[in-house]
């Protein structure tokens, strides 16, 4: 690979990487403790309509996380990973700013979908990544950035629960500090990964997510791939879709309670993709390496549907960790099948699928717990999203053995 000299021998870059897929993950968890108080504060409604409020607030910030995912991907490789990430820092910080000087509801939806917009930050870090680690070595540091994803999740919710104490707003000025610390930490350690020479023309039908796809019509294996990766997203939604309601409708656990399985959720998940995802691949492949994940997945959400006691969440939340195996290796799977030019690219898409699955997700998933949830329901069974997403799991797992079983094109 023609990577910077500077790239190879500093780690910074990619600690800086890790870092700021981080800081948008605690950015996008640090709010929610706060941000039905803030709903009610600004727009003058009850705690009911503040739910609905921060639902169209969640469809504002995923939808264009989908839209603008292809953006930022297809920009990094026509200009380079380096400005596209600062430049959607220093936005970062910005739009939070804005959010918690918000007199009104339509500048915390601007600031909200700014924030979409400049957090769709995934397809370059995951270019980067890509530019400079061998084949071999790009399962391994895709588990350590969706190992970041999960750190932040346990630490945002925490930390904006902390902030809120001394106000809803706290917590925005917070996430805004934490971006500008982050650029002026990249912009003295990071390094270009992408050399002029490989950089492509930007093309508006490449950066567009139907364009993406339309961009691999010709690369069968990665569409499928892509098919995958949207079924297995939108199966994971179950935990920050349904959890809460699904643990006080089977168990009546405590908010104290809820917020200790999530952050051994997460725990659980941080633990199996950044320090066993690259073990497990190096010694059984990719191709064997996600069916893992999806087998875990499948049986965990199967158990949760069907157990009585709720003792029995702490052991499945502790095992069910494995299940962060399978979107790693996914992406490895993908990345082996373009060359270096077209990791931006492929980022993008990807950002685009789970920006879409982050939309349908939700929506699907709480509309089905909630119909076999009221009292009158027939049947009445809380764990009703739980097995839908242990089908897409089923799903997931004989797609991928039909996709590698076809014929490899040349």
């Amino acid at each position: 690979m023609n990577v910077p000299d500077t790239v190879v021998r500093s780690r910074n870059p990619v600690i800086f990487i890790l870092l700021t897929v981080l800081i948008d993950t605690i950015g996008f968890g640090i709010i929610m403790p706060v941000l039905p108080q803030l709903l009610m504060q600004i727009a003058g409604v009850d705690l009911a309509g503040a739910a609905r409020l921060g639902g169209f607030l969640l469809v504002v910030f995923a939808g264009l996380q989908f839209l603008f995912g292809t953006v930022m991907g297809n920009l990094s490789d026509r200009f380079g990973r380096r400005p596209v990430l600062l430049l959607s820092l220093v936005a970062f910080s910005l739009n939070y700013a804005l959010m918690g000087l918000a007199p009104n509801l339509v500048w915390l939806f601007v600031g909200r979908a700014l924030t979409g917009i400049a957090g769709a930050v995934y397809a370059p870090a995951m270019a980067y990544v890509a530019d400079v680690s061998p084949p071999e070595k790009r399962a391994q540091g895709f588990g350590m950035i969706g190992a970041m994803f999960g750190l932040g999740f346990i630490l945002g919710p925490a930390l904006g629960g902390f902030l809120g104490e001394l106000g809803p707003r706290a917590p925005f000025f917070a996430a805004a500090v934490l971006a500008a610390l982050n650029f002026v930490y990249g912009a003295l350690v990071l390094p270009e990964s992408l050399p002029k020479e490989r950089r492509r023309p930007f093309s508006l039908a490449r950066a567009n997510p139907l364009g993406t796809l339309a961009a691999f019509r010709g690369q069968p294996r990665v569409l499928g791939l892509m098919l995958i990766a949207f079924f297995w997203q939108l199966a994971f939604h179950v935990y920050p879709a349904t959890w809460a309601y699904f643990t006080i409708a089977k168990f009546n656990l405590s908010p104290r309670e809820i917020g200790a399985t999530l952050a051994l959720s997460g725990l659980s998940m941080t633990i199996a993709q950044g320090f066993l995802t690259g073990r497990i691949v190096a010694r059984i492949g990719e191709a064997r390496a996600a069916p893992i994940g999806f087998v875990t997945g499948g049986s965990v959400f199967l158990a949760y549907a069907f157990m009585t006691q709720r003792w029995m969440l702490y052991p499945t939340l502790a095992l069910g960790g494995l299940q962060g195996v399978a979107m790693p290796s996914l992406n490895a799977l993908m990345s082996k099948e373009l060359g270096p030019e077209r990791q931006g690219e492929l980022s993008g898409g990807m950002a685009s699928v789970m920006g879409l699955s982050s939309v349908l997700g939700p929506l699907v998933l709480t509309q089905t717990m909630a119909h076999f949830s009221v009292r009158d329901a027939p049947p009445y069974f809380p764990g009703a999203a739980f097995v839908l997403s242990a089908g897409c799991a089923a799903l997931c797992l004989l797609l991928l053995r039909l996709l590698l079983r076809g014929p490899r094109p040349a």
